[in-house]
């Protein structure tokens, strides 16, 4: 009998509910309960996890937490080179595409990082990335539309992120309940934790390789 090279991952699409949240983000952040957790569906192939990932949207937006505990290193960021540092990395489509291979306008990356910011890289980071070989990229936005807090802990560290509706070209829960979604907590140290497939395969840049957030309303 031959042995499948495809890990469940590859073989299935995801889909996990996102659940609404009012208000979703304020001055302080966002706190987020049991019920916004994040599965990575790499444990199937008993890939690591060393992080806590959660969602919430409204209207105004999506926000996420995360917390990475095990670590002995200082994480790895550069406001420079936020595409490579440690830190969530997280990638929408608006309309829910996944039969094309290159993003459209719909299409957005975000990088959220604990560090690398400020004269002793000691502020976090929130950027949009393009997406590489992208057919078309979505609605500029400005500098300082995305938000993050993070916080130093003992073994990693914590951070939440806020992504408003102004820099989601084609966000509209009234008419596109269902957002394709995936994302990586990269860490040099521990690894990559993925929503979906790992980094042997071309997530980053395929959305055909990302799963579904089902934004819930009640």
């Amino acid at each position: 009998m031959s042995e499948s090279l495809l890990g469940p991952t590859f073989l299935f699409r995801f889909s996990v509910p996102c659940r609404r949240l009012e208000p979703v983000w304020t001055p302080r952040g966002v706190k987020l309960s049991d019920q916004h957790v994040l599965p990575s569906f790499g444990e199937l192939e008993a890939r690591p996890l060393f992080a806590d990932v959660r969602a919430a949207w409204s209207d105004a937006g999506l926000s996420f937490s995360l917390r990475v505990a095990g670590k002995k290193q200082v994480p790895w960021c550069r406001f420079s080179r936020p595409e490579d540092s440690d830190g969530l990395h997280v990638w929408i489509d608006t309309r829910d595409t996944h039969n094309i291979h290159r993003a459209s306008r719909f299409c957005h990356r975000f990088v959220f990082l604990p560090f690398g910011d400020g004269r002793r890289q000691e502020e976090p980071v929130a950027a949009f990335v393009p997406i590489n070989r992208a057919r078309e990229q979505p609605k500029p936005i400005g500098q300082k539309v995305l938000r993050v807090l993070s916080e130093k802990r003992v073994d990693g560290y914590a951070l939440a992120a806020h992504v408003p509706t102004e820099a989601l070209t084609g966000f509209d829960p009234s008419e596109h309940s269902r957002l394709g979604f995936t994302y990586a907590v990269i860490d040099r140290e521990l690894g990559w934790q993925t929503f979906t497939v790992g980094p042997e395969f071309p997530f980053t840049e395929d959305p055909s390789l990302w799963g579904t957030l089902e934004l819930a309303k009640e």
